[in-house]
């Protein structure tokens, strides 16, 4: 019995693709050999190489889904893209930043591989290698994307212009795509806390994380009908040291909240001891301390006010905590 080779599909049927951009490992994979394609990418020819081993299945222009589809064939030289995702400012635009160029107007287009990879720039590719452990990717109109805070650090590691990192950064944190320390963490991981208009920048969205903070607090308060507490006040002993400042205090109840906004541009274990320190200070002296971070506020504000709720509701279950001054911050 002989074995017929079965046939190629023929290449009509790749105008029907949902995608017109394929690796060459794809063409292979419907039966169109690396000199067929080549023919095909002749003058007059009706597709193009768009990048090294990389096919758009017409002679016309490229999209800007073109390009980045094209873009994660080339970085992962794979039937399907795997671990390679968009980063930069092309990922941005994916996230609709309004600070960001749209992506037709991109020349480059970054791309964030493992760092083990051996692939180079090319064309308007530009490689990015991560220096650690790759993220996880977000699924952004169906290609993977670099983490907000991710991209925000690629971009920024190619942006001179300080108005535009400004930008950048605190739209990141007013309009709620991810939180400053998560920024700055990243900002920090690639060695960019060193250039003057960086910190800059980071001193704008921290303030801005910090004022977001305080306004979902104040929100979490009357929203959730809580006692009107005393706002952004220190505390001290009479006549003794002061004890510390807390973003809200119930006097009659010894309940204080606290927002963690630490900065991670400093040492985390210093600052954190510093706020332990403070808060077993406070317990000693019988106030109970609620410590808030801003992501909790963000995704999760009925639970944290139902938190301060119950330490509200506890305090006439605790002996009475000792008298302190209370002054304006």
């Amino acid at each position: 019995m002989t074995n017929t080779p079965l046939s190629p599909r023929p290449l009509s049927h790749l105008a029907a693709e949902r995608r017109r951009v394929m690796s060459a490992a794809q063409l292979r994979a419907h039966g169109v050999s690396a000199a067929e394609a080549a023919a095909h990418c002749r003058p007059g020819g009706a597709w193009q190489q768009a990048l090294p081993g990389v096919y758009l299945l017409h002679p016309g222009p490229p999209t800007s889904e073109e390009r980045l589809h094209a873009a994660l064939l080339y970085a992962d030289r794979q039937p399907q893209p795997s671990d390679a995702m968009v980063t930069g400012l092309a990922a941005l635009a994916l996230y609709r930043f309004s600070a960001a160029p749209p992506l037709p107007s991109l020349d480059r287009i970054d791309v964030l591989v493992p760092r083990t990879r051996r692939l180079r720039s090319t064309g308007y590719v530009r490689i990015v290698r991560a220096a650690q452990e790759m993220p996880r990717a977000v699924e952004v109109t169906g290609l993977p994307v670099a983490p907000v805070a991710r991209a925000l650090a690629d971009a920024v590691a190619r942006i001179d212009d300080a108005p535009t990192v400004r930008r950048l950064l605190t739209e990141a944190v007013r309009d709620g795509h991810c939180e400053p320390t998560a920024v700055v963490r990243e900002l920090n991981r690639l060695r960019l806390l060193t250039r003057p208009h960086v910190v800059d920048a980071v001193d704008a969205l921290l303030a801005e994380g910090r004022a977001l903070a305080e306004d979902r607090l104040y929100r979490m308060v009357r929203a959730h009908g809580l006692p009107e507490p005393l706002w952004n006040v220190d505390l001290r002993l009479p006549g003794g040291p002061h004890l510390g400042g807390v973003d809200a205090y119930w006097p009659d109840q010894a309940v204080a909240v606290e927002l963690d906004t630490r900065s991670p541009r400093h040492d985390d274990d210093a600052t954190w001891s510093e706020y332990t320190r403070k808060r077993e200070h406070l317990e000693r002296l019988g106030i109970t301390v609620v410590h808030l971070t801003p992501r909790k506020l963000r995704d999760c504000l009925e639970q944290q006010a139902v938190v301060v709720r119950t330490a509200l509701m506890a305090a006439g279950d605790r002996a009475p905590a000792a008298y302190v001054v209370v002054l304006p911050r």
